[in-house]
């Protein structure tokens, strides 16, 4: 015997403490929907939502549990009937039971529903019973259709979803190749130096005797050309010093007359 009230007084101590949760829970939800709708998220919602469901699942499954009583065979009566004000009732109920008297007892500690509900609740019943098997099954596979066609339209909104999201998120460029690209033209990075061939009519930079062509170039002379001497053609003093530095040319036959350069070519 003891040991049974022992395991009552756990079980009631656990139930209490799962119920004071799950109230503390259901006031700050009330008071966010009272005075914070304003800044209130959807998210934020569903975070509520799901912190309740899941303090009534660990409710139910401290009922369901093995080792708890049932408490449907436990009665409670009321020792003491009082119209004056009992504070530790008040602390208990935080101040919403303020008397246990002849008029808050039977609404406190009755077992049925209120007069209300249980007539509707009757006549609930009493339409149901009127109905014949072959109507009620008939309801029954019209209204299995109509959820069955509303889940498939939501599955089929979920999926269009789905996949548009995933169209929107693919990627159709390449961010390596874009970069790289956006690198060689502002900046030239990973350009080659090298020019293509066909080119080597043009003296560069890098060949032999360039250098010698440009400095050559202050003592510019005319000279008469043999079998020719009405014309004259001018040409560039060292331009025998450039070809003489390329191998495998011939070396041209025009005789040049170097001058210092501090006498100008064309001041007579």
């Amino acid at each position: 015997m003891q040991r049974e009230e022992k395991q009552l007084e756990l079980t009631l101590e656990a139930l209490i403490s799962q119920v004071a949760d799950l109230k503390n829970s259901l006031v700050s939800f009330i008071y966010k929907l009272e005075n914070e709708y304003d800044r209130l998220t959807w998210p934020s919602v569903l975070d509520s939502f799901a912190l309740l469901s899941g303090q009534l699942n660990t409710l139910n499954k401290v009922l369901k549990h093995e080792k708890t009583p049932l408490l449907r065979n436990q009665v409670i009566i009321p020792l003491v009937l009082s119209p004056d004000r009992d504070e530790e009732i008040m602390r208990q109920t935080e101040g919403r039971v303020p008397v246990f008297s002849h008029e808050v007892v039977p609404d406190h500690l009755r077992t049925k529903p209120d007069p209300e509900v249980e007539e509707q609740e009757k006549q609930l019943i009493t339409d149901a019973a009127r109905i014949s098997p072959d109507v009620a099954q008939k309801q029954i596979q019209s209204l299995n259709k109509m959820c069955s066609n509303l889940l498939e339209k939501i599955s089929k909104e979920e999926r269009e979803s789905e996949s548009g999201g995933l169209r929107q998120n693919k990627q159709t460029f390449n961010p390596a190749d874009t970069n790289a690209l956006v690198a060689a033209v502002a900046f030239g990075k990973g350009l080659s130096n090298r020019r293509p061939p066909g080119s080597g009519a043009s003296v560069q930079s890098g060949q032999p005797g360039a250098g010698a062509i440009i400095a050559g170039a202050s003592g510019m002379q005319q000279v008469p050309m043999s079998g020719a001497p009405a014309q004259q053609q001018p040409m560039l003093a060292g331009v025998q010093m450039a070809q003489a530095g390329q191998p495998g040319k011939m070396p041209s036959g025009i005789k040049t007359n170097i001058k210092s350069a501090s006498m100008h070519p064309y001041q007579r």
